[in-house]
């Protein structure tokens, strides 16, 4: 990839990646982003080249205090006394849900797999017509709940004035691979089809989710194309996501240790969930781009899953799909979950998503 830099603008990096671009990635910033805590855009590639990568003081801090308690592994054993704990037995590193007009739980049916677990997140008690954004949360496909990810679902529908519909989805390793898609897609199925069960009117979906939830929001973005829902998908908003099962990225090695997402954890959570690597149900770049919705990809510069995202957002442009990249510099994997520990990333996690909001309004106009 090529790179080119505006070293005179504020905030993280980002890019918009327009059809016929290719493999081009412009690094600005937009006018009026809140980006006063972020660091100014300089080529990360140049600059892990040289030496250290860039690590940002509050994340520096966090490593460290993460680093001197390690979490055990996760192994089943673990995993299940953890799923014994409360909710509010686990610690938090993201910021309270904030003011929101609406928490709801719903359930849906899940045919033989049994009902899943909905919250309907939703910055206003009424409206008119419109989008729902299908939320699905991180953990590696073993960890994570609609319970650890409310307050990022409640900043995403604030940020893009829409409701959110959050998803419980079976984990590994007692639901291995591929119920987690599976229910997936089955989630986005289901909001298109049931706006009178959520008390809105839904007229197209925006499909999102970090890490583990941003692989599902891919995969079921290419499901919905090739058998569309009741309402289309207008939009995919996957957050450091995993796209790629197959093979190793230069980011995987080098923060693969010491950076929050270490390579054993990794591991762990690829044997719970005993996905096939070759499969587009776990490997979305493997399949045919073209005629995905309209993208806001978003990376952390010092994130293992980093450079897959990277190869994403480019098979992307390359098969005509409007595009926009957003990379945090200096981030790890998980900002947008860690803003209380990591105050600086709320500035990145409102820059992404004002990006998004962008993109939503454009797209909503063109159908005006």
């Amino acid at each position: 990839m090529q790179f080119v830099i505006d070293t005179k603008k504020r905030a993280s990096t980002f890019a918009y990646l327009a059809p016929g671009l290719g493999a081009l990635l412009v690094l600005a910033v937009p006018t009026g982003l809140a980006a006063k805590d972020a660091a100014p855009a300089v080529s990360t590639a140049r600059q892990d080249s040289a030496g250290t990568p860039y690590v940002r003081p509050d994340v520096a801090a966090y490593l460290k205090a993460s680093n001197a308690q390690p979490m055990p592994a996760l192994t089943a054993e673990v995993i299940a006394q953890i799923r014994k704990l409360p909710p509010s037995a686990m610690p938090s590193r993201d910021l309270p849900i904030g003011n929101i007009a609406v928490v709801k739980d719903l359930t849906m049916p899940g045919g033989e797999a049994g009902p899943i677990a909905l919250r309907l997140f939703d910055s206003r008690t009424d409206r008119g017509p419109g989008p729902v954004v299908v939320y699905y949360h991180g953990g590696g496909y073993v960890l994570g709940s609609i319970d650890t990810h409310a307050a990022l679902a409640a900043e995403i529908s604030r940020q893009l004035d829409l409701p959110v519909v959050s998803v419980e989805y079976r984990l590994a390793p007692e639901h291995p691979w591929p119920a987690a898609p599976d229910d997936g897609e089955a989630a986005a199925r289901w909001v298109a089809a049931n706006g009178k069960i959520l008390g809105r009117e839904v007229t197209g979906l925006v499909l999102s989710g970090d890490s583990a939830g941003g692989n599902l929001a891919l995969i079921a973005a290419a499901a919905l194309r090739d058998k569309p829902a009741a309402v289309p998908v207008i939009m995919q908003v996957p957050i450091y996501p995993a796209t790629d099962f197959t093979r190793d990225y230069p980011s995987m090695k080098q923060f693969g240790n010491g950076y929050g997402l270490d390579d054993s954890m990794t591991a762990l959570f690829r044997q719970h969930y005993k996905a096939d690597p070759q499969s587009l149900r776990t490997s979305p770049i493997l399949g045919d781009l073209a005629g995905l919705p309209p993208t806001v990809l978003v990376t952390a510069g010092l994130d293992p899953l980093r450079d897959q995202g990277r190869a994403y957002a480019a098979k992307l442009v390359e098969a005509g799909v409007p595009t926009t990249y957003y990379e945090g510099r200096g981030l790890i994997h998980g900002f947008a979950t860690f803003r209380r520990a990591v105050p600086s990333a709320q500035a990145d996690t409102v820059n992404f998503l004002k990006l998004a909001k962008t993109m939503l309004d454009e797209i909503q106009a063109g159908t005006k």
